[in-house]
């Protein structure tokens, strides 16, 4: 983790909380599921405290928090449903953090490549990118279903690394929660926490924290012209 900070050719980012405040969307489908079996239905704070792990842990850790059923049979069922929630309506709430996009525009207008890691289904993830308009910026997306394991397991990582044909310590990984940390450590890739949502309840030291994606640029006064 010596190398500095402007050298890097490849960055791979997290997607919700890292680029994106999904949680609105995501609380939707999920309340639907909810509101569905007559369970009570839950606040955006609270369902966002579930994010980072994949559908069905989202849904099973939080079944268990409240007390509801949790068995395999009841979580795969709402798993179905809810995806099928969230299809349908992927990006209705859906919003960049602040300055999220046009860092990306200009990190890829830089020459620095561009992919992401992250535990949302794969169609989910190519939707939703598509829908905001950002999807050309990515050379590889990887969803929690589209390798063998998937975060915190750093070959879910390391896939978005092969399909970028990237290798070495000329890349670094962006994200938001421990999941993403974890991944990063055993992954053996410099991890950056964004300082926004969930980001800066992440343990790293101040030199690790990202209040800007373009500050990961090189020369990136110059490309934010400031």
């Amino acid at each position: 983790m010596s190398l500095r900070k402007d050298s890097y050719q490849a960055l791979v980012f997290d997607l919700d909380g890292t680029l994106i405040d999904s949680a609105p969307d995501i609380a939707a489908a999920v309340n639907k599921v909810l509101e569905r079996r007559g369970w009570p239905t839950q606040g955006v704070a609270f369902i966002e405290t579930f994010i980072g792990f994949g559908p069905r842990r989202l849904l099973l850790d939080m079944f268990v928090a409240l007390g509801l059923p949790s068995d395999d049979a009841t979580v795969d069922e709402a798993v179905k449903e809810y995806l099928d929630n969230y299809n349908r309506e992927p990006a209705e709430r859906t919003l960049f953090y602040p300055h999220v996009r046009e860092d990306l525009e200009a990190l890829h207008g830089a020459g620095v490549r561009l992919g992401i890691c992250t535990n949302k289904p794969q169609g989910l993830s190519l939707k939703v990118l598509e829908i905001l308009g950002v999807a050309p910026l990515f050379e590889a997306v990887v969803g929690a279903d589209a390798a063998p394991v998937c975060k915190p397991h750093p070959s879910h990582l390391l896939a978005v690394a092969e399909r970028m044909g990237i290798t070495g310590e000329v890349w670094a990984y962006v994200g938001d929660t421990a999941v993403d940390q974890a991944t990063a450590t055993a992954a053996r890739v410099p991890f950056y926490a964004v300082s926004w949502g969930c980001g800066k309840q992440v343990a790293v030291e101040s030199k690790w924290r990202l209040d800007r994606l373009i500050d990961l640029a090189a020369n990136s006064r110059l490309v934010q012209g400031r």
